[in-house]
């Protein structure tokens, strides 16, 4: 962390461009501990640094590591097509920084959604080198069978795969529920692999990445957070999933 005048900081923020948040300091919209500050040539340490803009407070970052639970019908998109965005379910200023998904649900595929404005972590996330086990829980058409479960476990081919893709885990939850965990993150592959393997999906859900849990975070279908150090911690590839 480091010292910035005001205006930059709240630049950096995604609140707008420079000129428009001098005139923000300048106008008196900005405070710190009640305090309203309107001189923009202040500099500020913006380590553990809080401000309310407008009357809400914010807490600086210098990079965003979010979660959000995907709700159904949205696009992990900046451009989306035929249904509202995600971005759209995050604080407007976000966009500005440049957030994004973290590899991509799709529209009809809810739960644990990553998202970030740091590229260098985005990378490191979607990278099928890392091995990040994800965990899913897919409904299913036709009922479960030992048989499927067997299948999936065994590996189906697909396709434009070379080699049959199997699930790490597979196990039965009810008559039309299997919880799946994969490493690969091929595009559609639960959906897929259901269909090699004679069934298909009619709802899917990622509840686990590594070992961070949808539950443990407690979002409802299009609430968002933060994550902690600890929480971030728990991406690691070396993570067992529950």
């Amino acid at each position: 962390m480091s010292k910035h005048t005001l205006e930059r900081i709240l630049q950096s923020q995604g609140f707008g461009t420079r000129k428009f948040c001098t005139r923000l300091v300048e106008e008196g919209e900005v405070s710190i501990n009640g305090e309203v500050l309107t001189d923009t040539r202040l500099y500020l340490e913006t380590e553990g640094l809080t401000f309310s803009i407008y009357g809400e407070e914010w807490l600086f970052h210098e990079h965003l590591y979010i979660a959000l639970h995907k709700p159904v019908d949205y696009e992990c998109s900046r451009k989306p097509s035929h249904h509202p965005g995600v971005l759209s379910l995050l604080p407007e200023q976000f966009a500005a920084r440049d957030v994004q998904p973290v590899g991509r649900l799709d529209h009809d595929t809810t739960g644990l959604l990553l998202m970030s404005d740091d590229g260098a972590f985005i990378h490191a996330q979607s990278s099928p080198k890392r091995h990040v086990p994800k965990v899913y829980v897919a409904t299913t058409h036709e009922a479960v069978t030992p048989q499927l479960v067997a299948q999936l476990l065994k590996g189906v081919k697909l396709e434009d795969e070379s080699v049959p893709l199997a699930a790490v885990v597979c196990r039965q939850l009810d008559a039309h529920r299997l919880e799946i965990v994969l490493e690969q993150g091929k595009y559609h592959q639960v959906k897929r692999m259901l269909v090699a393997a004679g069934n298909h999906c009619t709802a899917l859900s990622r509840t686990q990445i590594g070992a961070l849990t949808l539950a443990d975070i407690g979002l409802n279908p299009g609430e968002w957070c933060y994550l902690s150090a600890s929480q971030l911690a728990l991406l690691a590839p070396s993570q067992t999933v529950a």
